[in-house]
């Protein structure tokens, strides 16, 4: 398996769960219902940051700069904070809600040998170093979908070949450039290229079947993967009891809205609004299958210890 260096931001990831990034304070009328500060954790949750401090206004969330800090961070910072320092958004933070994912997509060049997900499920489970993948960088979500489809095949994850790059517009090259067999991204970076006809997409990420895009789910295609790059909205450390219920409400408020849902049409979200000991519950399994891909990828330590919060749930 090709090894690329981690890129610098992945040092942050669990400080940026704490609450660094752009700040929203969100504002409202006065006596409204708790006081707030919405925080991206880092750019590429900026838009969900800004879209979910909007939805906190219009549904009258009190504003105060001295107020909750509330994070908007991700499945990367998750995955960065596993690698860089053993810590997860449950050492570091306190879990209130799920907000939104993101469906990837598994693509080949439009010229391609695989004429559909089965040829190329047949053909790396075969050779998985024969297989040319390539996607974000290495540990992110689309590495880790890779690693979930490979060991949902039964191939050997750890002889895959797969090369990281820094943005969605390097890897479209490197695959229409013949430096991979097939790649995988978030669709909305790869849909123009799926309907300029460039690159054919074979399986989606998601459950259900995206509208408008006659491709199929991975679990129609035969592995039993349900995976987004999700987004969700954290709290502070050690967050007192009375605040976090605070917070939950408050999110369960906005992520119910019409503004909120309007948000995600308008961006190409899906809302997965979960939220409280639910979520928690979800996160705990979500940690632990992320801590099971990156060790099948060779990018965890199979020896470290690793800590279940609670019941561990099988949702993802």
């Amino acid at each position: 398996m090709r090894r690329r260096r981690f890129l610098a931001w992945t040092l942050g990831a669990a400080a940026c769960a704490a609450g660094c990034g752009t700040e929203h304070v969100v504002g409202g009328p006065a006596g409204a219902r708790g006081r707030f500060s919405i925080v991206a954790g880092g750019d590429r949750w900026a838009r969900v940051g800004e879209a979910f401090a909007a939805a906190a206004r219009a549904s009258g969330v009190g504003a105060s700069p001295t107020g909750t800090r509330i994070t908007v961070t991700g499945l990367p910072a998750l995955a960065a904070s596993e690698l860089n320092n053993g810590q997860t958004l449950l050492d570091t933070s306190t879990p209130l809600s799920r907000l939104t994912g993101d469906v990837e997509v598994v693509v080949v060049p439009g010229n391609s040998r695989f004429t559909d997900f089965d040829d190329f499920g047949a053909h790396l489970r075969a050779d998985p170093s024969g297989t040319m993948l390539a996607g974000g960088p290495q540990g992110e979500p689309d590495h880790l979908l890779f690693g979930l489809i490979a060991k949902g095949l039964g191939a050997d994850t750890r002889q895959m070949d797969y090369t990281g790059y820094p943005s969605s517009h390097e890897a479209v090259s490197a695959l229409l450039g013949g430096k991979a067999a097939a790649a995988a991204g978030l669709l909305g970076d790869w849909r123009a290229a799926i309907d300029g006809g460039r690159v054919r997409a074979l399986a989606v990420s998601c459950a259900r079947r995206v509208p408008g895009l006659d491709v199929p789910t991975l679990l129609e295609s035969g592995v039993r993967v349900d995976f987004a790059d999700w987004a969700a909205a954290v709290g502070p450390e050690n967050m007192p009891e009375d605040g976090r219920e605070s917070a939950v409400r408050m999110c369960d408020e906005v992520t119910s809205s019409a503004s909120w849902r309007r948000a995600c049409r308008k961006a190409g979200w899906i809302s997965i609004p979960l939220s409280g000991d639910d979520f928690r519950l979800w996160l705990t399994s979500e940690v632990e299958r992320t801590q099971a891909v990156l060790r099948d990828l060779g990018l965890l330590a199979s020896t470290r210890a690793t800590t279940c919060w609670g019941s561990c749930g099988n949702g993802h």
